[in-house]
């Protein structure tokens, strides 16, 4: 290089001579160019006590190789150091001493050799990217210790490059999963305006992304940009909602911007940073003193340790190459130049003297498989302010169980409202994405954080309904009962005689069976009860009804016989039998055909109502019910028409009016009962049909027997035959 040769600060001869570069100086002045004449030269300024440890840490590794004899036997080591001032252009100069001999030349031709044979260096990504461009061409290997940009792994544009700390693409993937296991979804960041910055933060808001981890805000300094944006950058991190503030920074714009938060009393911020400061003495402190400072403290030497080994990688690899035997501490490299990606999680607390000290909390392991990489080892953790609770940092406060996320419009994801789950669906964890729906059986519980059985429904007996049915249809079958044994007493008078006392007895037998048949219809329903309750309520109604039409025809055959009123003859009882008999087994014979073919059975009714089952009875075929029903309904139309043919018999002997009264009692409960059933939803479509069942029961029981048992009972005097016909005498049309 023509002009001014850059000389380094310093050297020690020898026969192999490793190079270093470090910011022995953390400021540049850039002169002013004047464009008449000779650049002033770069003036290099604010002494970094850190980086003149690392230059020491060097010396100190070649030197103890000197005194070893099982590593380079018989050869010395000596060092040029240069400064890099922190800066590219003051690492150009360096890079180009470094690649210089001693001595100035003035030839058109390049000749010899570089006067180094590996270069230790440098801190910062950005300048070791530049002394890679210069000593590339030289294919001289540069062994980093704290550069740790993921770009420098590109082995196409940096073949020659080495580490000994690892790359950001680990380091930034390591604080995404630190900031997860601590539950921060709502993070502001930080990063220095340089590649190490640059390129860690954008790897960091990727791997934050995949980990669910909003940034509210990134802003990037540079510790020779102004005060002013510094300024600016600290009242927005003021600002911010964020709890917790990741820091990529490098050491220098550390101190700028932590100065500048001191200064602005930037309090009670959780800090997580990088390694590139984390565990400096110097900002932990917060401000230089005479005794204690980043050269002096030697308590904490992480990075120095670094250069040690990228020495000690430099002396093996000469050491191999001589063919020596292999001896001492062996350091890995991979395919892209890196080392192993260990991390130590380090946490700032205070001794019990008061002094800041550097905690071990934690490791992170990129080799171990995902979700055993980030380890804690149980140590409690001084959070912000040295409080000992750890703080939140959510955009957003966690979604309970029962709640799901909804995202808000124009905001990030971390940013969202709780909705409640609906009816039927659940969420069982904290910040769900979206409800699930309960299986068809089950149903959400108050809090819609689980699924629970759904209440199943039917008409119970202990319930009030059911209690309240259950009593009435045992009333009426009592009573029915108590009406036949006051018949059965009074069976040899004249009034129990005319009203045909088998038909009676037969009648208030299928009332009593009536009355009974409704109990089947409480309860819960089985295979077998389903069949019993419709084919039994046909039948004792068919019987009812059968009963009731053979009464009829029997007055209305008494009355209209040409016969003298006083010798009124009983109908055949054969016939009456047979009747009754025949309109019964027509019906029996649709049940059994109801049944043979498509029974009721039970079913679970999961539509009418989705937060219960409705446990009822399928009819299995609707025709083969309507037609049981249907023809209840034709008996009861024919006792309706002949007791209405036999609306004029004498006053005293009222058996027709009676049973017609009660047909149409019996006939608009059941015309009623046909709107009400199919309307009625789940258990109470059971209750309807049984008060169907219930009143047309009491409307025949009252009806044909009361006015009869009044007399049996309270008028005996007109239990008589001079009564039974009265005065009048039946005249026919």
């Amino acid at each position: 290089m023509l002009g001014s040769r850059e000389i380094p600060l310093m050297s020690k001869k020898g026969d192999i001579i490793i190079g270093g570069a470090f910011s022995l100086h953390s400021q540049i002045s850039k002169p002013l160019l004047s464009w008449t004449g000779s650049p002033e030269p770069l003036m290099c300024s604010r002494i970094n006590l850190r980086e003149f440890r690392f230059a020491q840490t060097m010396i100190f590794a070649i030197e103890e190789i000197n005194n070893r004899s099982s590593l380079l036997p018989n050869v010395s080591v000596g060092y040029k150091i240069f400064d890099s001032c922190a800066s590219t252009l003051p690492t150009t100069r360096a890079g180009m001493g470094l690649m210089n001999g001693e001595e100035r030349t003035f030839g058109k031709n390049c000749s010899g050799q570089s006067s180094i044979h590996a270069i230790i260096g440098t801190s910062e990504s950005s300048t070791t990217i530049v002394l890679l461009q210069i000593s590339g061409i030289f294919q001289i290997p540069v062994i980093s210790h704290f550069a740790t940009c993921a770009c420098l792994s590109n082995r196409k544009e940096y073949p020659s490059f080495f580490r000994t700390i690892p790359s950001d693409y680990y380091q930034s993937r390591a604080l995404a999963k630190l900031v997860k296991h601590f539950g921060w979804t709502w993070v502001g960041a930080v990063r220095s305006d340089n590649d190490y910055g640059n390129n860690g933060m954008a790897t960091f808001i990727e791997a934050a992304s995949q980990e669910g981890i909003c940034v509210e805000y990134s802003e990037a300094i540079s510790r020779t940009g102004s005060k002013e944006h510094v300024e600016k950058v600290v009242r927005m991190i003021r600002r911010g909602t964020a709890s917790v503030l990741v820091a990529f920074l490098a050491y220098d714009e550390m101190d700028v911007l932590l100065e500048e938060a001191l200064c602005q009393n930037l309090t009670e911020l959780q800090w997580v940073g990088s390694e590139s400061w984390i565990t400096s003495a110097h900002l932990s402190k917060k401000r230089l003193q005479d005794a204690d400072n980043a050269f002096t403290d030697v308590s904490e030497l992480r990075i120095s340790n670094n250069v040690y080994k990228a020495v000690y990688a430099v002396a093996h690899a000469l050491h191999s190459m001589m063919k020596c035997k292999q001896s001492g501490e062996r350091v890995y490299f991979d395919r892209n130049g890196d080392p192993a990606a260990i991390y130590e999680l380090v946490n700032w607390q205070r001794n019990t003297s008061g002094d800041i000290v550097f905690t071990t909390v934690g490791m992170y392991d990129a080799s171990q498989p995902n979700g055993k990489q980030l380890t804690m080892n149980g140590i409690n953790i001084t959070w912000a302010a040295e409080s000992m609770e750890r703080p939140m940092s959510v955009c957003s406060e966690n979604c309970l169980p029962g709640f799901r996320k909804a995202i808000i419009k124009g905001k990030p994801i971390c940013c969202f409202s709780c909705v409640p789950c609906a009816a039927g669906e659940i969420s069982n964890t904290s910040n769900s994405a979206e409800c699930s729906q309960c299986p068809p059986e089950y149903w959400s519980n108050v809090d819609h954080s689980k699924c629970v059985p759904k209440v199943i429904e039917f008409l119970s007996y202990g319930e009030t309904m059911g209690a309240l049915l259950t009593a009435f249809s045992l009333c009426g079958a009592i009573l029915t009962l108590a009406v036949l044994c006051v018949f059965f007493n009074f069976r040899h008078t004249p009034l129990v005689k005319a009203s045909n006392s088998e038909l009676s007895f037969l009648l208030l037998f299928s009332l009593t069976l009536c009355f009974l048949c409704s109990l089947t219809f409480i309860g819960q329903p089985t295979e077998w009860s389903c069949m019993l309750r419709h084919t039994a309520f046909g039948i004792a109604f068919a019987l009812c009804i059968s009963c009731i039409l053979a009464k009829t025809i029997t007055v209305v055959m008494a009355f209209k016989a040409k016969r003298p009123v006083n010798t009124v003859p009983q109908c055949s009882a054969s016939l009456q039998r047979t009747s009754v008999l025949g309109f019964t087994l027509i019906q029996v014979l649709i049940c059994v055909i109801w049944l043979a073919f498509d029974p009721p059975f039970p079913h679970k009714n999961m539509v009418y109502a989705r937060e219960k089952i409705i446990l009822e009875c399928y009819l299995g075929s609707p025709i083969a019910f309507w037609v049981v029903l249907g023809y209840i309904g034709l008996l009861a139309l024919l006792c309706f028409g002949l007791a209405f043919l036999a609306r004029r018999l004498p006053d005293n002997f009222n058996e027709a009016k009676f049973i017609t009264f009660s047909m149409l009692i019996f006939s608009a409960v059941w015309l009623t009962f046909i709107p009400a059933y199919v309307s009625s939803p789940g258990k109470f479509t059971v209750a309807v049909e049984i008060f169907a069942i219930l009143a047309s029961s009491f409307g025949l029981l009252i009806c044909i027997f009361a006015p009869k048992c009044y007399i049996l009972l309270l008028k005996p005097e007109r239990n008589a035959k001079r009564h039974m016909m009265g005065k009048k005498q039946f005249n026919k049309p």
